[in-house]
């Protein structure tokens, strides 16, 4: 994974409350486990009509969308079954965080796991964003995972919280594994001091 730098972007709305993870990414689309591909299918059922074609009035498919990092969603967002291809979606599509009121646990965890920063935000900031996106499809907002802080126009900052570990692994990088990897030279000294009981009543 990519270091999670600093960055600013615009928001992406999407006032749905309670979207679920098959709206996110259809089950039909769960066989692959590769993440190629997986941003042409987010939200593919709002997205495109019976015959796949996109349908214009979906914002995923309007220009404002292109180049967005930040998704604007609605309350208790990715809620529904356990699925990891949910992060992989949108960050395939090119998200790197996800506004909401709150999340679903689950998703919250398979999304840090995957670099996809949820940053949950006050009722009252929450709306606002909205109507400012609303005033203005060019509204951007900065992220600063560091310093866990949503920055608004004009400098306003608004703190977010986020796993320790999770922001250590995303700022660094590096996935659970990579992090057990940098402690390997520990691992194989502790070893080397506790070496495995000989097991007396083997054969």
């Amino acid at each position: 994974m990519k270091k999670f730098e600093t960055f600013s972007s615009r928001l992406v709305p999407l006032p749905v409350d309670n979207i679920d993870t098959d709206q996110i990414i259809p089950a039909r689309f769960l066989k692959t486990i590769s993440k190629a591909g997986l941003g042409d299918q987010l939200f593919y059922d709002w997205r495109y009509d019976a015959e796949g074609n996109p349908k214009p009035d979906f914002i995923l498919n309007q220009p404002r969308a292109k180049g967005a990092a930040i998704l604007l969603a609605g309350d208790n967002f990715g809620c529904g079954s356990s699925r990891e291809h949910a992060p992989w979606a949108l960050t395939q599509f090119g998200f790197r965080a996800v506004i909401s009121t709150s999340f679903a646990d689950i998703f919250k965890g398979n999304a840090l796991k995957n670099s996809l920063l949820p940053i949950e935000v006050p009722a009252e900031i929450h709306a606002e964003l909205f109507q400012k996106v609303d005033e203005n499809p060019d509204y951007e907002v900065t992220v600063d995972l560091a310093r866990q802080k949503l920055v608004l126009a004009g400098g306003r900052e608004v703190h977010f919280d986020v796993d320790p570990f999770a922001k250590q692994c995303m700022l660094e990088g590096i996935d659970e594994i990579g992090w057990i990897l940098k402690h390997e030279d520990d691992i194989r000294a502790y070893e080397a001091a506790h070496p495995a009981p000989i097991n007396t009543l083997a054969g």
